[in-house]
């Protein structure tokens, strides 16, 4: 099953490309590709190339494929390992999409990020100093 999908979506994407983006098997293993974006030319990534691996698992379309950039990109939804915080490679996943999808989700998300991951991990460092803070005032005994 995950296969024929996987052929399906090559040939899909062969006649049918995105705007700004390419992907396709490394050799001849068809459940690994290596992606590349065009940086969006609305967006602080212009005129930038970027490279994605992409991993099938064995019961695509049923889970979601692993996506990482393997470009270094400092980007609030990608960490520095290339992981990628995005809904549909997760959660919200359905076998309806599919990779010619998931590469213009990327790409939008170049140009509009999601900032409420970037505003979360910024609180919870300041719970974390708030908590040290008052660790320190209560062995000194100020608090």
């Amino acid at each position: 099953m995950a296969l024929k999908r996987i052929n399906k979506e090559l040939h899909d994407l062969g006649r049918d490309p995105p705007s700004s983006c390419s992907a396709g098997p490394i050799g001849d293993d068809l459940f690994h590709w290596q992606a590349t974006i065009m940086g969006p030319s609305d967006s602080p990534y212009s005129g930038g190339v970027f490279f994605l691996a992409i991993q099938f698992p064995t019961d695509y379309p049923f889970k979601p494929p692993k996506v990482n950039f393997t470009t270094r990109i400092y980007h609030p939804n990608i960490n520095s390992n290339g992981s990628i915080s995005l809904d549909i490679l997760r959660d919200q996943w359905s076998p309806a999409l599919t990779i010619s999808k998931v590469l213009l989700s990327l790409c939008s998300r170049l140009t509009d990020p999601n900032r409420m991951i970037h505003l979360y991990l910024k609180l919870l460092m300041y719970i974390k100093l708030i908590a040290l803070v008052m660790k320190l005032l209560a062995e000194n005994g100020l608090a």
